[in-house]
């Protein structure tokens, strides 16, 4: 009887463990940076073509490899890191398994140049899908260049579900903040399609995340610092005021490790209990140090994901360290420099109460007594004049009696009110519709904006003043893809380098909010942004839409609720809204009957 279990082929089990550690560009991106940094270097560039479906580039003055080591860095379990079981527990260096090259290499083409401080010349190596395909010596200076290219070549399946190039740049964005947050020491650039999105100095952690993120940033941080025998907490928090409805700006590093933490996130969440708006999130950049024994990063192919040996202990430190840097935030008397002293009161008036004036009257005065004129006869004073108006209530409005019930159509409209400052209810003949008042104008917003960008060019409001933004690079990339779409719903918007200045609206566009508008659409998350959406169209629609629709608790009068069901009703799509949530449903007739038997 012949052996049903073979050993699998080397080329065979480098694609399977691809799978695992390479799941779009993103990772090889994570993979190679975090290798550089390994390598002591102290600049790293960054090199992306079409998201990194063409080429991933990553180029850095480390410490490079011999000749030796290069052949073995692409061989599975090749690693510097750990000789012995016990090394995994006590790990300082970013990777360490030795199947991130091995992986890479199996999935694409591979070119390595790299040169030590002690050779004379450098080494290049190239592989396609694991096999060696040239070694031979280079010009290169010390360091290590790596160019991932093709990749997924020779699995068409998963190069098929890759997404669009904008969704897969942001998860390259992403992968990248989170290695150059993590080593502000280091300078980093980064190129793509030959234009450079960021080029990071080293510095500060703080003017690292403003270069990041931007500029502002820097006056909406808090400094958290605490350190204990279990750990050390560095870092900041984002001031409750600029908290957003999105996860973006939460990061969290373990010995300058990025990793995700639900129940670390939900210390923090805790410290600022009672601070925030409700749907919002809080912002932060944690920093922990801790000893590499007391916590297990072996658990997952990507090492985003840590356990910790004192985790209870951790999550009560975390939160009252950062409930503590709130609290001195909150009450820390500030001096307004620009303040006007002309309006303070002074010091010796501070306790004294107001006294209201006197005020005298002349009961005999009449102001029509001798007044006359050549044009008209005088007027006598009547005894009985002062009695004229006494009695005389304030006029109450006529109430109208509401028209007969019917279904919705232009010369009649049926009774409507408000329930729980939630509903739009509509009773009609045979059953009511309770109607979600945000998501049906959500889907009435989202209509009319697509609506305006597709078909016709909305109505521009030139602003009194415009209004200035400062972009990051990520922003700016955004700004591109939906620069034709702002601009037919009304727009008027000049960016220079990272500037943006909005000059015009669309016509009847609330000024106060066009700042927030314009700031969702181009921070969305890689999710909202296009996973989710059709098109750039959609997505700014959607955007629009969810952010200038009326609140749940808002108060409607009967005006307001009867214009919001006539709009609603006229929409093309009246089931769902634009997330694809249910708007109404139905009460019948006989279903209250029922319930009242």
């Amino acid at each position: 009887m012949s052996a049903k279990i073979s050993l699998l082929p080397d080329h065979v089990a480098n694609q399977i463990a691809a799978g695992e550690v390479i799941q779009r560009p993103a990772s090889v991106v994570k993979e190679l940076l975090e290798n550089a940094v390994d390598a002591q270097a102290t600049h790293i560039q960054l090199v992306i073509k079409n998201a990194g479906k063409t080429l991933v580039q990553v180029i850095d003055n480390g410490q490079g490899m011999s000749n030796t080591d290069l052949r073995l860095a692409f061989e599975r379990h090749a690693t510097s890191k750990i000789n012995v079981a016990e090394d995994l527990f006590a790990l300082t260096t970013k990777g360490f398994r030795g199947e991130a090259l091995a992986s890479i290499a199996a999935i694409a083409h591979v070119e390595t140049h790299t040169r030590t401080e002690e050779d004379e010349v450098s080494h290049c190596l190239k592989i396609e899908g694991s096999k060696v395909i040239d070694q031979s010596l280079s010009t290169q200076p010390q360091g290590t260049s790596i160019a991932v290219k093709s990749l997924f070549y020779n699995i068409p399946a998963r190069r098929n579900f890759l997404k669009s190039d904008q969704v897969e740049l942001r998860h390259v964005i992403d992968e990248f903040h989170r290695v150059v947050l993590a080593h502000p020491e280091i300078r980093f650039q980064f190129f793509n399609n030959g234009s450079e999105l960021f080029d990071l100095p080293l510095s500060a952690v703080k003017k690292r995340i403003a270069s990041v993120f931007g500029n502002k940033w820097e006056t909406q941080l808090v400094p958290v610092e605490e350190k204990t025998s279990l750990a050390e907490i560095k870092g900041f928090a984002v001031k409750p005021e600029f908290a957003k409805k999105t996860r973006g700006q939460q990061f969290f590093f373990v010995n300058n490790r990025f990793i995700k933490s639900p129940f670390l996130n939900h210390a923090v969440s805790a410290a600022f209990e009672g601070l925030l708006r409700p749907g919002y999130h809080p912002g932060y950049f944690l920093y922990l140090t801790v000893d590499p024994k007391t916590i297990d990063i072996n658990i997952h192919p990507t090492k985003t994901e840590v356990k910790f040996e004192e985790e209870q202990n951790l999550y009560a430190i975390l939160r009252a360290a950062v409930k503590h840097s709130l609290g001195i935030f909150q009450v820390m008397p500030t001096l307004d420099f620009e303040q006007n002293t002309s309006m303070d009161v002074p010091y010796a008036f501070k306790d004294k109460q107001a006294v209201p004036p006197p005020i005298e009257i002349d009961s005999s005065f009449n102001p029509f007594a001798n007044e006359t004129s050549s044009r008209a006869p005088s007027i006598k004073k009547d005894p009985q004049w002062e009695g004229l108006y006494s009695g005389l209530q304030e006029e109450e409005i006529p109430s109208v009696s509401p028209p007969q019930e019917s279904l919705l159509t232009v010369s009649e409209s049926p009774k409507v009110f408000q329930l729980f400052a939630k509903y739009i209810v509509c009773p009609l003949k045979t059953h009511m519709l309770v109607i979600d008042q945000v998501r049906a104008h959500q889907r009435i917003l989202y209509e009319r904006f697509l609506s305006a960008i597709t078909h016709k060019k909305g109505v521009s409001q030139q602003l009194l003043f415009p209004m200035e933004l400062e972009l990051n690079p990520q922003q700016l990339e955004q700004y591109t893809h939906i620069e034709g779409a702002l601009e037919m719903l009304g727009f008027q918007i000049v960016v220079e380098k990272n500037k943006m200045s909005i000059k015009g609206a669309p016509d009847h566009f609330p000024t106060s909010k066009i700042e927030n508008v314009i700031e969702s659409l181009l921070s969305a998350s890689s999710e909202e942004s296009s996973e989710a959406h059709f098109s750039h169209a959609d997505q700014v629609a959607k955007t629009m839409a969810r952010s200038l629709a009326i609140k749940s608790g808002a108060l409607l009068d009967s005006r307001e609720q009867q214009a919001l069901l006539d709009d609603f009703f006229g929409c093309k799509e009246t089931t769902v809204s634009p997330f694809n949530r249910q708007i109404f449903i139905t009460l019948e007739k006989t279903e209250i009957e029922q319930k009242l038997n």
